[in-house]
């Protein structure tokens, strides 16, 4: 399995998804260069108050995606609430409104398949905690051109629908814990 080439990171998460990526943030460090683009089921009306969070709580460069941002690498975005969040050719964010998909807006789906697109073999692709489907059918877009892909052990998941349909599609190369999965990426990443 190769370990370098990587060039983003895409996380989705929903129910109990707050306390995963709090792990997984402790872990960061300036040796992973990557972008980390994330979507997380929020509430239509929430005003960036995710982002405030973990920004309070972890000290890290977290901000919300802005529509025809260029993607930074050591940037960590997480998607707007209502907005589907999509990466485009030329490395930018594109924000839109069109309908839900999964019940969600943004839904993880979107943003998988988006970015597996664009970054194919050189994408990670994380699925967490979540009450329904949403990010499944991204994985499997996510394998389907060369990325490698990792659910949250539905063991250890506060909600195991979402990481145990990704895991039901045959799609998915590892299955760790949260604990583990921001070491297991250093070993693919960082050389």
């Amino acid at each position: 399995m190769k370990t370098d080439g990587y060039k983003a990171i895409v996380i989705g998460g929903s129910s109990g998804s707050m306390e995963a990526l709090l792990t997984i943030f402790s872990e960061i460090s300036d040796s992973i260069g990557l972008p980390i683009i994330i979507v997380c089921h929020v509430h239509p009306h929430d005003s960036g108050g995710l982002v405030e969070f973990f920004c309070q709580q972890t000290g890290l460069d977290i901000k919300e995606a802005g529509d025809k941002e260029l993607i930074q690498s050591g940037s960590i975005y997480f998607a707007p609430a209502n907005y589907h969040l999509l990466i485009e050719q030329d490395m930018t964010f594109s924000l839109t409104i069109d309908t839900r998909v999964n019940y969600s807006r943004p839904a993880i789906d979107v943003l998988f398949e988006s970015a597996a697109f664009v970054y194919r073999d050189h994408l990670i692709g994380i699925l967490l905690t979540g009450a329904n489907h949403d990010g499944a059918a991204g994985i499997s877009v996510i394998k389907k051109y060369g990325g490698y892909t990792i659910a949250q052990d539905p063991e250890s998941a506060e909600c195991p629908v979402m990481p145990q349909a990704a895991i039901d599609t045959g799609d998915v190369d590892t299955i760790l814990p949260v604990p583990q999965i921001m070491d297991f990426i250093k070993t693919k990443v960082v050389s």
